[in-house]
């Protein structure tokens, strides 16, 4: 081999280093880019747990989630919630939704799809169940609030109505519109 092809065959061998390293060095400057763009910011929990408190800091509620997932438009987006008062709060209801969103700012939250509110009646005679497909609920204020389809009962007694806002620390239910239901003595 003559030095001629030596020297061509030493600069090919550099000029692949070379660009391979290059190759190497974008590729790592895109990643620490992503790493740091605002829509990798977010968190992902399973098993979620999130507690409500009143003023003095004791417990008002618990929301419960088999998934939470923080979204770039600030709102925590949940699967498989369950809220429940604290037995301290004399608020004996559990909400349960298979979605639910939290916007930041804002004290609702709002529930999506097979929506169940039961009271926690000590007599089954007196247990209120709630169902809807979409519920806004303000834990800290205790209010409820549907304009869809819900069906409440209570005891062996049912009603269905088109819209409702409900005060869960009063236990009073006022329904909108289209009110008819099934009372048996």
């Amino acid at each position: 081999m003559s030095s001629r092809n030596i020297l061509l065959f030493g600069l090919l061998t550099g000029a692949a280093v070379g660009s391979w390293y290059l190759a190497q060095s974008d590729r790592a400057v895109e990643v620490d880019d992503r790493l740091y763009d605002r829509e990798y910011r977010g968190y992902y929990i399973k098993a979620a747990r999130i507690l409500g408190t009143r003023e003095d800091g004791s417990l008002l509620y618990e929301i419960r989630a088999e998934e939470a997932e923080q979204q770039a438009d600030e709102r925590i987006e949940f699967t498989d919630i369950e809220i429940r008062y604290s037995p301290s709060s004399d608020v004996p209801w559990t909400v349960v939704a298979d979605e639910g969103t939290i916007r930041e700012g804002s004290p609702r939250i709002t529930l999506r799809g097979h929506v169940s509110a039961v009271s926690g009646a000590e007599d089954p005679d007196r247990e209120t169940e709630i169902r809807t497909q979409y519920l806004e609920l303000d834990p800290d204020r205790f209010i409820a609030e549907t304009d869809d389809r819900v069906q409440i009962r209570i005891g062996a007694r049912s009603l269905t109505a088109t819209g409702m806002l409900a005060s869960l620390n009063d236990d009073r239910l006022e329904l909108k519109s289209n009110v008819s239901g099934k009372f048996v003595p």
